[in-house]
């Protein structure tokens, strides 16, 4: 999938969770499902810092750049050392470690003991950095003519609001995980759902995702998993942009509109 259709289905599916909390009991304050829904729309972004013509790699300038090249070359380096017989030889580490459900659950941990343990500042820096992404995702049309500091003030102009609205009682800081030392735990929940999203929206291309990795499935421990061949598609082709594009806007809509009590 391309960029905004990533960035769509990551702020869809946390749209989703709201209204799926809300019916377990556990209803998501405001601030917490706008927040959440504009960091898994980041986050779904994120998988591609293996690929240095991603989004992800342009979002922040020569340092994005590099982090990219680096992701890169780990990427390659562990499926060298960890492919099977059964999986075949590759120059690079697109759609390899960070397109798995390891690398989601451990970079969604790593987030949220930030969050929990690095006070105001962290959560900030934690912010800023998926509001860009999800600018860049969502608004990608008006992020390509505008300048990449323009964007960067956008971002963090959000993520210094959204704080702030956090941060006072009731708002959300101790949504889910309640005891004093948990605040912003939760910030890991929208991290981890955007880079599986993103894992999903990949298998259901003609190249598929291997997700379960290092879990082996025949000879091949990067078994790229998706449906059917038939029911596969190109990137950026009419069945994203035409079809699964509007579906998530209107799944989105249905569960932003169910999680604030209005369906």
């Amino acid at each position: 999938m391309m960029g905004p259709a990533h960035s769509l289905s990551g702020a869809a599916a946390w749209l989703g969770v709201g209204a799926a909390a809300a019916a377990a009991g556990h209803p998501m304050p405001w601030p917490v499902l706008v927040c959440g829904a504009l960091i898994c729309a980041g986050a779904a972004l994120a998988p591609d810092l293996d690929h240095k013509s991603a989004t992800i790699s342009r979002a922040f300038g020569p340092l994005s750049r590099m982090v990219c090249e680096v992701v890169d070359n780990i990427s390659h380096a562990v499926y060298k050392a960890t492919k099977m017989r059964g999986d075949s030889n590759r120059s690079g580490g697109h759609r390899t470690l960070t397109h798995t459900w390891v690398w989601a659950v451990l970079v969604g941990g790593a987030m949220a003991l930030l969050a929990m343990r690095g006070g105001r500042w962290a959560v900030l820096g934690i912010l800023f950095v998926h509001m860009v992404l999800a600018i860049e995702g969502l608004l990608w049309r008006a992020a390509r003519v505008s300048s990449d500091v323009l964007v960067w003030l956008l971002g963090a102009a959000s993520a210094w609001i959204l704080a702030g609205i956090l941060d006072q009682p009731g708002n959300g800081a101790h949504w889910l995980f309640t005891e004093p030392e948990q605040q912003y735990l939760w910030l890991g929940l929208p991290i981890v759902l955007g880079a599986l999203v993103h894992d999903i929206g990949d298998a259901l291309t003609v190249s598929g995702c291997p997700i379960l990795w290092p879990i082996p499935i025949g000879r091949k421990r990067w078994y790229p998993l998706g449906p059917p061949k038939g029911m596969r598609f190109k990137a950026g082709s009419w069945v994203e942009l035409k079809v699964l594009m509007p579906l998530f806007m209107l799944a989105g809509g249905i569960g932003g509109l169910t999680a604030l009590g209005y369906l």
